[in-house]
């Protein structure tokens, strides 16, 4: 073969190789739209792995048309700071607790009635029903889209430090941390208890520096947030379930065509169903591990505690506060309060 035909062929060679190459080496096409995620809950909280493991799986089923960008642990500020970004458009989906949405939006904080639950056999049936469809559209109105079902923030238990915690009386002049909602001030006041008002991120410094003696919180967050160091006693309160609701800017998520949209909410009720399970699984476990790390676990009595809320006239003030139709929406799955 004459050196011709060889140079010939090497750049045919080379010519069939370039289109190839310039595939392997393109970028990627980048994302049509690009939202933020943002939560205030401790990396180890398992709703976070199910929202990231949500975003990851949005993006693969949308072919990266959406991508959203996870920040969770309180990364982008507080819930509070939160809570105003997702409104404005700061951010475009935000996981936060009822307790604390019910700072912009009241009836959410109806599910934090003190004692009203007797536990999950009562929650997910109407928090996927009738109650949760009626605060739902009541959620909304606040100028927000609630994109999700609600996932588990946990049944509360009251820690404590300098002394157990085991009857109301226990709770007059007792320094509590509650979340930035009036239902929870409203409910220790009852007790006469004094509640300071203090978000997540600032909760151990503020029991370990004594500000309070004490605070309430589901074992997931007593355990992720390392309160067994600065607390000693748990009381088996029961005494408010919480739930976790998933945000979004009406703007940002009207941008999406429909076929994202239903993308998003699907994807989004699967990490909320999953999340319910991973906090089922830690709950059976928690206790145990919690005893080891030096918590002492107090049982009560709630009859005693639901009926100082009656002699405090707490049901009655909270009734006439939220109206007929949303405490008809929570007896109609709590069953009659006094």
């Amino acid at each position: 073969m004459d050196s011709t035909r060889i140079v010939v062929r090497r750049r045919a060679v080379l010519a069939a190789a370039l289109p190839l190459a310039a595939v392997i080496t393109r970028p990627a096409r980048a994302a049509e739209f690009t939202f933020k995620l943002a939560t205030g809950q401790t990396l180890s909280q398992p709703i976070n792995a199910r929202l990231d493991q949500a975003a990851g799986r949005i993006k693969e089923a949308t072919d990266g048309r959406l991508e959203i960008k996870f920040f969770p642990a309180s990364q982008l500020g507080s819930d509070t700071d939160l809570l105003s970004q997702v409104r404005s458009g700061g951010i475009d989906f935000l996981n936060i607790a009822g307790s604390v949405l019910s700072t912009v939006a009241p009836v959410a904080a109806i599910t934090n009635i003190g004692f009203a639950f007797n536990g999950y056999d009562q929650i997910w049936p109407g928090m996927d029903g009738a109650l949760g469809q009626f605060l739902r559209a009541q959620i909304e109105k606040a100028g927000v889209l609630v994109v999700a079902k609600a996932a588990d923030n946990g049944i509360r238990q009251i820690t404590s430090a300098s002394k157990a915690i085991t009857t109301p009386e226990d709770l007059k002049g007792y320094r509590i941390r509650v979340p930035v909602s009036p239902m929870f001030t409203s409910l220790f006041t009852a007790f006469g208890a004094s509640p300071t008002s203090i978000n997540f991120n600032e909760l151990y410094t503020s029991l370990q520096t004594h500000l309070v003696d004490g605070q309430e919180n589901g074992l997931v967050a007593i355990d992720s947030g390392k309160l067994y160091e600065v607390q000693k006693y748990v009381a088996e309160t029961s005494h408010i379930w919480d739930p976790f609701w998933l945000l979004g800017n009406r703007r940002s998520f009207a941008r999406l065509p429909t076929n994202l949209q239903e993308t998003v909410r699907h994807e989004f009720d699967r990490a909320a169903i999953e999340q319910r399970s991973d906090v089922a699984r830690l709950d059976a476990t928690l206790k145990m591990q919690l005893t080891a790390k030096g918590l002492t676990f107090m049982p009560v009595d709630r009859t005693a505690f639901q009926g100082a809320l009656v002699k405090a006239g707490f049901y009655k003030s909270w009734r006439d506060k939220f109206g007929a139709e949303a405490w008809q929406a929570l007896e109609g799955v709590a069953g009659p309060l006094a």
